[in-house]
């Protein structure tokens, strides 16, 4: 096949004294992101929908939470091996689409940064990195600022 489409949905409790990562950025806020890597819910769901896109798994397979080597580490390094898996399937981006959804803080005036980090780590163009925010109205665990939530599709083609 020459276009595979991968979708991923990720979720992490938002907690007090914890870092927010979103996109490979550190975003300033009195509630960070909790897991056992650095929660980064972008990073993991663009890395899930590309696993799930040539049916090699989810990202808890290939970095579990049970090896303590992953315990802490930054999700752009798991974006990249991920990356190297579907280059040696001999896939490429065509193009990705990801929305994060969150209360607050507002993620608008980070989002360039958190595509041109993602573009950087993948090596292509800023304009195959498409990122949204929206909040759930206040709505849910996410509208109650408890958590965090993020869906990506991406499409891969054939090299």
């Amino acid at each position: 096949m020459s276009l595979r489409i991968g979708y991923g949905y990720d979720v992490h409790e938002l907690a007090e004294g914890e870092d927010l990562v979103i996109g490979g950025l550190t975003i300033p806020h009195h509630k960070g992101s909790v897991g056992h890597s650095d929660a980064d819910v972008l990073l993991h769901v663009i890395c899930d929908a590309m696993l799930g896109a040539l049916a090699l798994g989810d990202i808890g397979t290939h970095f579990p939470d049970t090896v303590l080597a992953f315990k802490g580490i930054d999700s752009k390094i798991l974006l990249r091996d991920t990356w190297k898996m579907v280059q040696a399937q001999g896939y490429g981006l065509a193009n990705l689409d990801s929305t994060v959804c969150l209360q607050q803080p507002k993620l608008k005036p980070h989002i360039p940064a958190m595509r041109q980090c993602i573009a950087d780590i993948l090596g292509v163009d800023l304009g195959q990195v498409g990122i949204k925010a929206t909040t759930t109205e206040k709505l849910g665990f996410v509208g109650l600022e408890q958590g965090v939530s993020a869906h990506a599709v991406v499409l891969l083609q054939a090299q």
